[in-house]
């Protein structure tokens, strides 16, 4: 199976680099690598269209095929590895480990589960991979034996490639896990405020600060299951239309009369 592996926290993050080479010490595999030059995080899915993306090899110390650092985007990374630095498209994307949750609402400003869209958007089969720290120090190396494990029993084709599987590990060690959950998207809404401060030479400027609200999390949803010490696997489509409210917009009255200015009661 050929993988690719890309991140948002940079091609130096001990996550990705620790992914890296516990899938490379399987012999079934060949691990390419292509992540940003630097941390990306919370970039969403933004892409780098008004100036040039550099790409440099870079050593992994991993036994790697080959890994590239980019000066673009978590999407820019894969998208680029797809398009032109592989031969061949891969047969799996793994975005991560991040170092940090990506749960409930989070997925929507992530850059490593921007990245992994991003395969799936190309209709590469692709996971989110993310380590959920609350305060632990990280235990990449735990989450990297159990994404070894998992991919030994998980069929990449058993799910439509429209299908992102989102997967956050508490962190701690591999034999404190209490097993494994699949879970729907939780809320986890956050505290918000921006702290008000003063550079040195007197301009304002802000800094967003806050912390997830555990409460209220249903016990089916990736938040409450990472919380009770279990990893969490999320399948998540990007088509997001809302079926049931395209029905009651089309039962608005004289909706159709807006551009034509007939009396039509409905619209098609």
């Amino acid at each position: 199976m050929k993988i690719l592996i890309a991140n948002d926290d940079g091609i130096f993050a001990p996550g990705i680099r620790a992914l890296a080479k516990r899938l490379s010490e399987e012999k079934k595999y060949e691990v390419y690598v292509v992540a940003p030059d630097r941390e990306r995080s919370a970039t969403g899915h933004s892409l780098t269209l008004h100036k040039p993306l550099r790409v440099q090899e870079v050593d992994m110390e991993a036994d790697v095929v080959k890994a590239w650092c980019t000066t673009g985007t978590p999407s820019d990374s894969v998208k680029l590895a797809i398009s032109v630095l592989l031969k061949t498209e891969p047969d799996l994307v793994i975005a991560g480990i991040n170092n940090g949750s990506n749960m409930g609402s989070e997925i929507l400003y992530s850059g490593t589960v921007a990245a992994a869209m991003e395969g799936t958007f190309s209709g590469i089969r692709s996971m989110a991979v993310s380590m959920v720290r609350e305060g632990q120090p990280p235990k990449f190396a735990a989450a990297a034996e159990f994404m070894a494990r998992f991919l030994n029993c998980y069929d990449p084709i058993s799910l439509s490639p429209k299908i992102l599987v989102n997967i956050n590990i508490p962190s701690i060690d591999f034999e404190e896990f209490e097993g494994v959950s699949i879970t729907e998207l939780g809320i986890r809404q956050y505290n918000d405020w921006f702290e008000h401060r003063h550079d040195p030479r007197g301009n304002d400027y802000y800094w967003l600060a806050g912390h997830a609200i555990k409460e209220g999390e249903k016990e089916t949803s990736d938040a409450w299951a990472v919380h009770h010490n279990r990893v969490s696997i999320t399948p998540v489509s990007f088509q997001m239309t809302d079926r049931e409210a395209m029905e009651t917009l089309k039962g608005f009255d004289k909706l159709g009369q807006i551009v034509t200015g007939e009396d039509k009661a409905r619209t098609k």
